[in-house]
This record gives structure tokens, C-alpha cells and sequence, in this order.
């Protein structure tokens, strides 16, 4: 997926963010074609979670130190910014963010990553993607 962020009118700042998630989504297509499942995961929650915080940015809402896609898309509803994101898949995302990242064995998801969870995720990251560039 190439995103077109260059012709949309936006703080510096906004782009800055929107560009570090694109290469989040970029680097999870890239482990997702070589079987890192883990670290395709990881990479996708940080594309979906800097691109919904681009949005904070670009409307001058102060930025969540929260890395829970449910609490940052809570707060862009409490301002009418819509995402196009389900509750189920914002709680998947929260539920990938710490077991991707560290080996805790008491917080890991009920499932292991595979080809099917880490396609799906990638495939909801671009849907966000999409919203987001809707809204700016």
C-alpha cells in the first residue's frame, strides 16, 4: 500500500507522525513476508497508534502517553473524530501491544501470532490509514 500524505494540507508535526507510521506498516509488511510474526505485530500496533495520535496532533489534543489504540480512539470520539476502527479490533490491538514486545507470560494473548492474525492486523492498519487520511 503507498499512502499519499503529500498533497493533504496538515501541521508539520501531523505529517511527521503520519510518516513514522507508514514506515511502521511498511516494516510489518516487510516481517509479515519473511514469517516474523511477532515483530509484524508489534510494528502494525505502532503504525495504527501513530497514525490515530497524528490526528491528536493535526486537532491540538493533547497526546495520550498510552500506547492502548481503545483509550487514544476513546478520546478522539470525546471530539467527534470518528475512526473507521471496531471495538473488537481495538481490542486486539491492546492485546498484542506488551506480548509483542516483551516475553510476559502471564499477559499474553489467548492466541500465538500467525500468518492469519498478523494479515488481518496489517489489513485493519490500512483500513485506519484510510480514515485517518479521510479526516485530514
Amino acid at each position: 500500500m503507498r499512502l499519499q500524505w503529500a498533497g493533504l494540507s496538515m501541521k508539520d508535526e501531523t505529517r511527521r507522525w503520519l510518516e513514522y507510521a507508514e514506515e511502521n506498516l511498511k516494516s510489518s509488511q516487510v516481517l509479515f513476508e519473511s514469517n516474523l510474526y511477532n515483530p509484524c505485530l508489534q510494528n502494525v500496533q505502532q503504525s495504527i497508534e501513530k497514525a490515530l495520535k497524528s490526528l491528536l496532533v493535526e486537532h491540538s489534543i493533547k497526546v495520550l502517553k498510552s500506547h492502548s489504540i481503545s483509550e487514544i480512539v476513546g478520546l478522539l470520539n470525546q471530539h467527534n473524530i470518528r475512526i473507521d476502527i471496531s471495538k473488537e479490533d481495538c481490542e486486539l490491538f491492546d492485546s498484542v501491544y506488551l506480548p509483542s514486545k516483551y516475553p510476559l507470560m502471564s499477559v499474553l494473548p489467548d492466541f500465538i501470532p500467525d500468518k492469519a492474525v498478523c494479515h488481518k492486523c496489517i489489513l485493519i492498519a490500512e483500513n485506519v490509514f484510510k480514515s485517518v487520511q479521510k479526516l485530514l
